[in-house]
């Protein structure tokens, strides 16, 4: 049973916001993507995340700015609807759908992967169908429960970044002497490189966009939302710099058997079998965490998407009477994640690239639409405000998405096109259906 007149409730609290931000980045990606990214940036991970923690700042600051200018849970769809123009709102909310629909079900996808691993007589499929459950009724009793849990979590998550940091330094004081500038400073390897590795580094920072959903959940939104959202940037940035920097400081140049486990075999080499052994358990903590988070969010968007109509509002726009969760979303949003049964990992993480990093630039253009041009705020500080500053962050952005490669652009446009239609068919063609047969003529025949 659902309630199409209840109203979600407000409960959580500027410190929940930041867990479920993190457990939506999740701190243990440092580690699932180090591979990758190593050789990417040449093995200069330092400056690659510096770089990329220098470019998303700016988008984050763009999505405070617009969550405290239109504190609802609509996160991009409202910001570039009300902003620029509601069709190109919708079609932003359309595109973010893909990053926020497979961000469950990659969480399911990998769950199922790692713990097959560890208990081969398990099939994944039971681990996927497992997760599933348990995630969405997780997120029917409340997003405050879920944050609850994300808390500790995170909590662990952190811990064992910080342990490994522990065992690093533990190495560096029995090691020989290097300067302290080195992984910052070496030129070695050229910026293309660097800016190479610094383009898939972004995607670690994904996620912290997802909390601009629960605005209508977040006592004083407008203020706590913003905050949260540095917040959430700053402390991914330090969990990211800091091991990456110690690392190359002590392990200047490596060579892994397979990119993929990468980070497995950095947390052996650094802390032998007893720190590896940790590293999977924390790392099936942190699956579910993300997939916590991103259950909640997407729900929340659906519901606003439903709640203006743009999805049907008796589906999508109603509440548990109970609860005052979107249960019906909830859901659905665990069908859809069962295709994790047969969808590969890569299709959907390019799911998700595409999707954010399209909101990501509208939601930068919509700051310097709003407040720059139609508001005109300009004074210098403005200036730099709404104009300087998400300009940067849309450029570089929009750079990230046009080297998407070709297959993760098809999916995205097909997408797009798909929604188009969809709109078409919603606004144009549904009411004139809806009509009785005479009212569809278009004239009315000549009386001689």
């Amino acid at each position: 049973m659902t309630d199409q007149h209840a109203t979600l409730r407000r409960t959580l609290s500027m410190r929940h916001i930041v867990y479920l931000g993190l457990a939506w980045m999740t701190p243990m990606i440092y580690f699932t993507v180090y591979g990758v990214a190593y050789e990417s940036a040449g093995g200069m991970l330092t400056q690659a995340y510096l770089l990329a923690f220098v470019a998303i700042f700016f988008t984050a600051v763009s999505y405070g700015i617009m969550s405290r200018t239109y504190p609802t849970s609509g996160s991009s769809y409202t910001y570039v609807g009300k902003s620029i123009h509601p069709y190109m709102g919708f079609l932003v909310g359309w595109a973010i759908l893909l990053d926020y629909l497979f961000s469950p079900l990659i969480a399911c996808l990998t769950f199922g992967i790692f713990l097959n691993a560890q208990f081969p007589s398990v099939p994944v499929w039971a681990w996927i169908v497992g997760l599933n459950v348990v995630l969405a009724a997780i997120n029917i009793l409340g997003v405050n429960f879920s944050a609850q849990i994300s808390k500790w979590f995170v909590w662990i998550q952190m811990s064992f970044v910080g342990v490994f940091c522990f065992f690093l330094i533990k190495n560096l004081s029995g090691g020989p002497a290097v300067h302290p500038l080195q992984p910052i400073a070496q030129t070695d390897i050229p910026l293309t490189a660097i800016l190479a590795g610094a383009s898939v580094i972004c995607f670690c920072f994904l996620g912290f966009d997802s909390v601009t959903t629960m605005s209508e959940e977040t006592k004083d939104s407008g203020r706590a939302i913003p905050r949260a959202i540095l917040i959430i940037i700053t402390l991914a940035g330090v969990l990211y710099l800091t091991p990456s920097y110690l690392t190359q400081l002590i392990y200047p140049n490596l060579a892994f058997e397979h990119s993929d486990t990468a980070g497995m075999e950095l947390v052996k080499l650094v802390g032998g079998s007893g720190l590896s052994a940790l590293f999977v358990t924390v790392l099936v903590f942190a699956i579910f965490t993300q997939g916590l988070s991103s259950f909640a969010t997407v729900s929340r968007l659906l519901y606003v998407m439903g709640r203006d109509a743009v999805l049907p509002k008796k589906v999508f726009g109603a509440l548990h009477p109970k609860y005052r969760t979107p249960a019906v979303n909830i859901a659905l949003v665990a069908a859809f994640s069962m295709l994790a049964l047969v969808i590969s990992l890569d299709i959907a993480v390019k799911c998700v690239s595409f999707g954010a990093l399209t909101a990501f630039t509208f939601v930068n253009l919509s700051v310097i639409v709003r407040l720059y041009i139609k508001e005109k705020r300009r004074s210098f500080k403005q200036t730099l405000l709404y104009l300087v500053c998400p300009l940067i962050g849309a450029c570089f952005i929009g750079w990230l998405l046009s080297l998407l490669d070709r297959q993760a652009l098809w999916i995205g446009l097909s997408w797009v096109l798909f929604g188009i239609v969809y709109h078409a068919f919603r606004y144009k063609l549904q009411p004139l259906l809806a009509l009785p047969k005479k009212a569809r003529v278009p004239f009315a025949p000549r009386r001689d």
